[in-house]
């Protein structure tokens, strides 16, 4: 499924213009219906949220740039008359000229009307899947890297990025204890096995997480490569070492998080990466 925002893309939706051009099937997922029959329930705004989504202006009205844009969603607030609403764009799209996704409109299920009526709707198509196939170049490719884009960020996972060894098991032990005290989950890269090279779980580790922890500590460049990473796509990373001498340049001006590899000092990190996410997740929830 994808959120279709035509003509809104200025943060605010008409309460009464949302799921319009929806099918029933997806109305009753989004919206429920209270009485088990046509009577629509209050719209499920959490479904909403982190759905493909594509966003452009109402075609055919000159002096507005024609152009749509593709991303998430990450806030929905019902705020009288109207839904407010952030639009993230994907960083890997490029935003696409109005007629390009006009072409596509049958395989996007848009009707030729809907490209003149502003509304909010929310369609059963696979979003990524119809630009690959009919939106040519509509995707920058990295050549090195494969970004799982059509997976979603869940808001519970931290992805911790370490050196290997023996010697860092105690501290992913400690990590780990810190984030399940926040609520949240841990997953280290060799906890996984789901594709052919690891470079690939890697990335879609960072991909869907909500927080990166990376331990600098050995100046391991595997864990500055993906500490880059994660910066990059704009996840809270949580940098922490054994020695502030293994931190780079570059990342010295970011707070980081020392730590002793004993057991006193292993405590104290626990409850330094537990401070720090109920940090982050109340910043997000406010």
């Amino acid at each position: 499924m994808y959120n279709l925002l035509m003509g809104y893309t200025g943060g605010e939706a008409d309460t009464n213009r949302m799921l319009e051009h929806t099918s029933d099937v997806v109305r009753q997922y989004v919206a429920p219906s209270t009485d088990g029959g046509s009577t629509r329930g209050p719209i499920r705004t959490e479904r909403l949220l982190n759905l493909p989504s594509l966003v452009m202006p109402e075609t055919g009205y000159d002096g507005e740039p024609q152009i749509a844009r593709i991303g998430r969603i990450s806030e929905i607030v019902h705020s009288g008359r109207n839904y407010r609403y952030t639009f993230i764009p994907n960083p890997a799209i490029d935003p696409i000229p109005s007629p390009r996704i006009e072409a596509a409109g049958n395989a996007l299920d848009i009707s030729a009307w809907e490209f003149h009526r502003t509304h909010w709707a929310v369609k059963d198509v696979d979003l990524y899947r119809v630009l690959d196939e009919h939106v040519s170049g509509a995707r920058r490719r990295p050549k090195v890297l494969n970004f799982p884009t059509r997976e979603f960020i869940e808001p519970d996972l931290v992805a911790v990025m370490m050196p290997f060894g023996a010697g860092f098991q105690p501290v992913y032990e400690a990590i780990r204890q810190g984030v399940e005290a926040s609520g949240m989950r841990c997953i280290r890269a060799d906890d996984i096995w789901e594709r052919d090279h690891i470079m690939d779980d890697v990335l879609s580790l960072i991909w869907r997480a909500r927080v990166v922890v990376a331990d600098l500590s050995g100046k391991n460049p595997n864990v500055f490569y993906e500490t880059g990473i994660a910066h990059t796509l704009g996840r809270d990373v949580i940098l922490v070492t054994q020695t502030l001498d293994d931190v780079p340049f570059d990342l010295r001006p970011i707070r980081t998080l020392p730590y002793h590899n004993n057991g006193e000092g292993r405590q104290a990190l626990a409850e330094g990466i537990d401070r720090r996410l109920q940090t982050l997740t109340a910043a997000s929830a406010s």
